[in-house]
């Protein structure tokens, strides 16, 4: 099988080394795929309508969010005005001021996640851990079916010679289709996961979903013992029976975990580091629904952007706009992309700082969201949202409202100075209405997060006050946040509640 794996690389080789060449001349590539982006904006409605002739005139084409474009995309339509290209699917993600987002995916779109994926591939299998097996599970957004089926598995992101080729490898959980609770899925997963002897490989997004994985199998052991009988080894069976199972015994051959690994998944990806060690625990750099945008090299010692796919602007914090190739080295930009599914000049609301080049490409690392954004677990909350849904609770005496993350268990607190109703009440009313969202409703469905609480005390607004005070607020510059983007802390948690 090493054998195989080595000549999947030279097949991957080409690819790669044309990527290579590229980060050599980063000026030169990011015109390049301006042009071909221009030109497929020009042969589209919506260029026609902004008066876009050549690549000349890009400055003429606003800078948007989705908000800009949602009226062209909540259809669903096969055939839209921001490309001339036929859609193949749409892909939901969590919007700002509305529940759901729906990206449009092509055929060039799609290589472009394809070309990500083969550079990444290549680069582990040269430079990364010495993989015999191949054996890999790859799981970036499980659908449950949860009101619409969109990508039937993660490879429908790839093109068809490499989701066929990886298809030898893969571990596919069994009897998924229609499956609409969360717990069958987890029991599915799990049967496939401890069948799997020879897994090299665990491709996620959140390491949450991984953690919560883990402990369905350590409180369901018994059962999945049972079941299991006479299809994995005796050895492995015994596992079964520990009071803390121990994973590296379980998938000896476990080399590599990719997964978030950036501000607030980094606590729990270094727990994964402590439960696995001695496997490379990898984190994905800035892979979202809307494009690829950077891949972790380990020869690169960082996340180089995929600049020969996307085409970037950078924004700082007084309004200028950069290219990849004016960067500065630990400074800190907004992202603007444009990618080749129809998304020109967008502000997919990440920040990055510039931590050094990779021969003459810049590398980026991902430092938060532009916007208010809550995400411990990947279900992105954003701030329009949340004042929708505190809205939508029609509070009744209430003046003061918040909502804030918790780490440990990953859930939320929503803070209030007075309310009629009960905080059970409330708190239930709350996760219905959070669900809204798409990522939140599947975080909680696949017991990422738990279920939100509510605290009620008129002492909170001042509580709060002086909490930030100490930390170095200023009086009379402190605003409360409807939405707030930092957990909350355990000794700040234990005086609220006291």
């Amino acid at each position: 099988m090493r054998t195989l794996i080595q000549l999947f690389a030279k097949t991957l080789a080409p690819t790669a080394n044309k990527f290579y060449q590229t980060l050599s001349q980063p000026e030169q590539t990011q015109k390049s795929v301006q042009q071909e982006i221009c030109n497929l904006l020009i042969n589209s409605e919506y260029g026609k309508s902004l008066n876009i002739n050549s690549v000349d005139d890009w400055q003429n084409i606003p800078i948007i969010d989705y908000d800009h474009i949602a009226h062209h995309l909540q259809q669903q339509n096969k055939q839209i005005s921001l490309t001339p290209e036929p859609i193949l699917f749409y892909e939901k993600t969590s919007g700002s001021s509305g529940a759901v987002k729906y990206i449009p995916y092509t055929q060039s779109l799609r290589k472009s996640f394809s070309q990500m994926f083969c550079v990444w591939a290549h680069d582990l299998i040269t430079n990364g851990p010495k993989f015999k097996t191949g054996k890999m599970y790859v799981c970036i957004s499980p659908q449950l079916n949860l009101e619409e089926q969109n990508l039937q598995d993660d490879l429908d992101y790839l093109d068809g010679w490499l989701k066929w080729f990886l298809r030898f490898w893969l571990v596919i959980p069994e009897k998924l289709t229609g499956l609409k609770n969360a717990n069958d899925f987890k029991h599915q997963l799990a049967i496939a996961l401890l069948k799997a002897e020879s897994l090299e490989t665990i491709s996620i997004w959140s390491p949450s979903f991984l953690q919560v994985q883990l402990k369905y199998i350590q409180e369901h052991k018994k059962f999945l013992k049972t079941e299991l009988q006479n299809q994995i080894s005796s050895q492995r069976l015994k596992l079964l029976d520990d009071d803390n199972i121990n994973w590296v015994e379980m998938w000896p051959e476990l080399k590599l975990i990719s997964c978030w690994d950036s501000v607030n998944a980094a606590d729990q990806a270094q727990s994964l580091k402590t439960q696995f060690p001695g496997v490379l625990v990898q984190g994905k750099g800035l892979l979202a629904t809307e494009a690829p945008m950077t891949i972790p090299l380990i020869q690169a010692g960082g996340y180089v952007p995929v600049l020969d796919q996307v085409f970037f602007e950078f924004e700082d914090d007084e309004n200028n706009i950069y290219n990849l190739h004016e960067l500065n080295v630990n400074q800190e930009y907004k992202i603007i992309i444009s990618q080749k599914g129809g998304l020109y000049r967008y502000r997919i609301g990440d920040r990055i700082k510039v931590t050094h080049f990779y021969q003459n490409t810049p590398c980026l690392e991902f430092i938060g969201r532009s916007q208010t954004t809550s995400d411990l677990v990947g279900e992105k909350l954003q701030e329009d949202f949340v004042k929708n849904a505190l809205e939508k609770l029609n509070l009744q005496n209430t003046n003061f409202k918040s909502l804030i993350p918790v780490a440990e268990p990953p859930h939320y607190i929503l803070m209030l100075d007075a309310a009629t109703e009960q905080p059970s009440i409330i708190a239930e009313k709350l996760d219905q209405i959070l669900s809204e969202s798409y990522h939140y409703h599947r975080a909680r469905k696949l017991g990422q997060l738990t279920k939100p609480e509510v605290l009620i005390s008129e002492q909170i607004p001042e509580i709060l006050v002086n909490h930030r005070l100490q930390n170095g607020g200023v009086w009379g510059g402190i605003k409360h946040q409807v939405l707030g983007k930092n957990p909350l802390q355990n000794s700040f948690l234990k005086e609220v509640k006291s």
